[in-house]
């Protein structure tokens, strides 16, 4: 862990929104949002009115009637936040990319070539903004997580740099949701407690910390609070899980909408799990209630899967699950399965022939090999054709309603 602040985390601002301003110079200080029947991404001047990303594209339109929704220039996005990870790639090698449009990066050994970390934040700042016409604020802390924080409260384009001798002071007088992990749920079992910043949090016991949210996460925050974070760059980083996620208003929680949802999910999950040549032992499925509480539900299989029928049966089941232990819960807004513990997808070991308790979905058994092939054939024409060329006819979902895998494969690019 770096004993002076040489961590710098560079964000760029509402990313998505920012370039299609950049492409559309008439749209330069107006509210809008990228996306339709859902919101994908929002510019600083719709973000004033509540839009945030997430939100169905009619409440968006309440909170903001002026409001311009726009299509998504995939790549476009690519090649912008390329370039502006590239500006910081010339002052250090160390660098840690964690999604399309911010990355980590330690000066530490460039302090005797570029000047201070403040003095390169603040040239990096300058040469995106002339060079790739976008703004980006820049965080310098001690550890990562302070640096991420420190570009948090930097925006929009500015530039933080946190002292080591007062880092405390800085951290704990923030709310407890600008920490890393801390979302609305963990912001609100936290606010019962009567902990709304970070100080207060840094001075509840730990113990306490644990019964509230669970021993790994309360001790996780527990020790972000005093600012200890050992992590160091990972310059190879691999995504460590693929998922998506779809939004649904409110719905009954009935076979057909589950069902329906899920299998599109599976597909588009399993389709990039393949054209990575990754699979995973691991699937989880998340529930969201009408009143915005979640539930999770795993399991870990004995071979990773990537075939989408397979996947699509796991996902269903997990959520019978989480529903069946709540079985006042009529109705859901939101779905979203993931895929961890990813491995390399390597030529399928075969079973014997034997009767198997569920065959199809041991993907290497006869049926369970013929789904994947299957898949395959489904791949290579959608490479060639198009995504909507050819699919399973039970997915039925509409695109209003699910973010588009264009925007999930900018974040994993390293899977």
């Amino acid at each position: 862990m770096a004993a002076t602040a040489t961590i710098l985390h560079a964000d760029l601002d509402a990313f998505y929104a920012s370039v299609e301003q950049l492409l559309d110079p008439s749209l330069a200080g107006k509210p809008i949002a990228v996306g339709g029947g859902v919101v994908l991404a929002a510019s600083y001047e719709a973000k004033a009115f509540g839009v945030r990303g997430g939100m169905p594209g009619r409440r968006a339109r309440e909170l903001c009637p002026h409001l311009q929704f726009v299509g998504g220039h995939f790549k476009e996005y690519q090649r912008l936040g390329d370039a502006a990870i590239e500006v910081v790639g010339d002052f250090t090698p160390l660098i840690e990319r964690i999604s399309i449009d911010e990355a980590f990066a330690d000066v530490t050994g460039s302090v005797h070539l570029f000047g201070t970390p403040a003095e390169m934040a603040t040239t990096i700042r300058r040469r995106v903004r002339a060079e790739v016409g976008l703004p980006i604020s820049v965080g310098v802390a001690r550890t990562k997580h302070l640096a991420k924080i420190a570009s948090q409260v930097a925006k929009p384009d500015g530039l933080v740099v946190v002292d080591p001798e007062t880092e405390l002071d800085f951290l704990h007088d923030l709310p407890v949701e600008v920490m890393w992990g801390v979302g609305p749920v963990t912001r609100a079992r936290l606010a019962q407690v009567g902990v709304f910043t970070i100080g207060q949090l840094a001075e509840t016991p730990g113990r306490s910390l644990e019964r509230l949210l669970g021993r790994a996460v309360g001790g996780k925050l527990g020790a972000l609070a005093w600012n200890r974070d050992p992590r160091e760059i990972e310059r190879h980083h691999r995504a460590k899980s693929v998922g998506a996620q779809s939004a649904l208003g409110k719905q009954p929680a009935t076979e057909a909408v589950i069902g329906r949802t899920l299998r599109h999910l599976a597909d588009r999950v399993a389709t990039r799990l393949r054209a990575k040549s990754r699979a995973g032992r691991t699937v989880t499925v998340r529930v969201r209630f009408a009143d915005l509480r979640s539930v999770t539900r795993s399991v870990t299989l004995p071979a990773a899967i990537s075939a989408t029928t397979i996947l699509a049966e796991v996902a269903e089941d997990l959520a019978r699950t989480a529903l069946g232990d709540h079985p006042g819960e009529k109705t859901i807004s939101l779905l979203a399965i993931s895929v961890s513990h990813l491995e390399n997808d390597a030529v399928l070991q075969l079973e014997l022939p034997f009767e198997l308790e569920d065959e199809e979905r041991r993907p290497g058994t006869e049926k369970g090999a013929a789904r994947w092939v299957l898949d395959r054939a489904v791949d290579a024409v959608r490479d060639r054709f198009g995504r909507e060329a050819v699919g399973y006819g039970s997915v039925a979902l509409g695109a209003s309603r699910s973010v588009p895998d264009e925007f999930r494969q900018l974040a994993e690019k390293d899977l």
